[in-house]
């Protein structure tokens, strides 16, 4: 069977997943997780024990959770594409790390702001938080900016799963009025260039639930339950 690919919404990092098998050309089918609701069931709990999008269903059949993990499955079958590399290279070395960087640090730099949305806060908590959030975010940003410097991708003169990543992230700034991507004007560059490639546009359609047409290898997007019944066949 094609792998099974269990998106979160609204806004999940499992964008960049989407996006990622969409350059790859692999086959694979999608699962919607409503979040926070359907994360927390025994069903779900069975997939990804953490109670966290993304995850994978392997066309083997295992469950596989974290987005590191994902890409990096994915890009072991779609070396050809040119989105990743063979172990041992001194690009995968790179890949690996630029990935690293992206969860660490540009992911994380989120968390004090994504907590302020998700959580009921008193004044005095909300202010030490923002101003928390914006420092990492700002700061993150300005590493990424060095890092990317004039290259047209993450990586250079090629988009890899790096790109993919950093595109599922880098949206979260419309929901946290702390940076200006204008003033990395090396990063706006990447956003702009990734917004107008058919793979975001189509990750953005099937969030959206608007009319999504593929380039890649999609076969369809089933209903939760239908591919949690998946994993329990296998």
């Amino acid at each position: 069977m094609s792998a099974i690919l269990y998106y979160g919404v609204p806004s999940g990092c499992s964008f960049g997943s989407i996006v990622a098998l969409e350059w790859s050309g692999l086959p694979y089918r999608l699962a919607r997780v409503d979040m926070p609701q359907m994360i927390h069931t025994p069903a779900y709990r069975a997939i990804n024990p953490v109670g966290e999008t993304p995850a994978l269903l392997t066309a083997r059949g295992e469950a596989l959770a974290e987005s590191l993990a994902i890409l990096n499955h994915i890009g072991a079958q779609a070396i050809a594409s040119g989105i990743a590399f063979a172990q041992g290279t001194r690009e995968f070395d790179e890949l690996n790390r630029m990935l690293a960087f992206l969860n660490t640090t540009f992911f994380n730099a989120f968390a004090p702001l994504w907590h302020l949305l998700e959580h009921e806060s008193d004044e005095h908590e909300k202010l030490a938080l923002t101003a928390y959030g914006r420092g990492k975010v700002e700061r993150a940003h300005a590493q990424l900016e060095r890092m990317l410097g004039d290259k047209p991708w993450l990586l250079g003169e090629h988009r890899t799963l790096a790109d993919a990543y950093f595109i599922g992230i880098a949206r979260w700034t419309k929901y946290h009025a702390v940076v200006d991507r204008r003033e990395y004007p090396n990063l706006q560059r990447l956003y702009d260039k990734l917004e107008a490639d058919p793979a975001v546009i189509f990750a953005h359609a099937i969030e959206q639930q608007t009319a999504a047409v593929s380039a890649g290898g999609f076969a369809g997007e089933i209903g939760l339950e239908e591919a949690l019944g998946f994993k329990r066949a296998a």
